[in-house]
């Protein structure tokens, strides 16, 4: 291993435990309330060190949320490239996959929808958002696909798929969002899942061509 790329690896090491420190730090302070120098004191690390890798906590707090996009891309790909499904057949595997997106970090799943709907977009980098809005439209186009395939073999009603997606989209997330807010209010209460798929099903119901 070469000089250079045992410094890549160290960089990227010392950059992974400072995200792992602010899931922590964010998970139990929250955005509002957490500091870089709590995420440094979590990480054992120097202020200044953290700001060698994220200009303010809002980078750092949407960092979070790429690993997120990341897993929602690949799993949306990957029931598009199963061509030996059905239109409905897909559409049932692309409610799976969100189940399974939620399931992977429910916490930074949550913020993500915070982020996106919040001032803090506004506060990063250049480079950082164009990821963040790639990794979104990539995913927001996957899904697409699996509409307009439907609308292709006259199953789903003539839409523009893009935005059934942007509605499918929004849909799952007001879901977490509103039964995330009511989980801090009565913490036995838990009804995600069994609301999600009811969402899921009168969606289906929704854009399916009358017979």
């Amino acid at each position: 291993m070469g000089i250079q790329e045992r410094k890549e690896r160290e960089k990227e090491r010392r950059r992974q435990q400072i995200i792992v420190a602010a899931k922590r730090v964010f998970s139990e302070k929250g955005f509002n309330k957490a500091t870089m120098e709590d995420i440094a004191k979590e990480a054992e690390l120097s202020p200044g060190t953290l700001y060698l890798y994220f200009k303010n906590k809002e980078e750092l707090y949407a960092s979070l949320s790429l690993r997120i996009l990341q897993y929602l891309h690949i799993r949306v790909t990957h029931v598009n490239k199963e061509t030996s499904l059905s239109p409905d057949q897909k559409l049932s595997a692309l409610m799976e996959a969100m189940y399974d997106v939620y399931d992977f970090d429910p916490l930074i799943i949550i913020n993500m929808f915070h982020l996106q709907s919040s001032e803090t977009l506004k506060n990063l980098s250049d480079s950082l958002l164009e990821e963040i809005k790639d990794l979104s439209q990539k995913s927001i186009g996957a899904i697409s696909k699996i509409f307009e395939e439907g609308m292709q073999k006259g199953i789903y009603v003539d839409c523009h798929p893009v935005a059934l997606a942007d509605i499918f989209w929004s849909m799952f997330s007001g879901v977490v969002l509103w039964e995330a807010s009511k989980k801090i209010i009565s913490s036995d209460k838990d009804y995600l899942k069994s609301t999600l798929a009811t969402a899921f099903e009168l969606f289906e119901r929704g854009i399916r061509k009358p017979l």
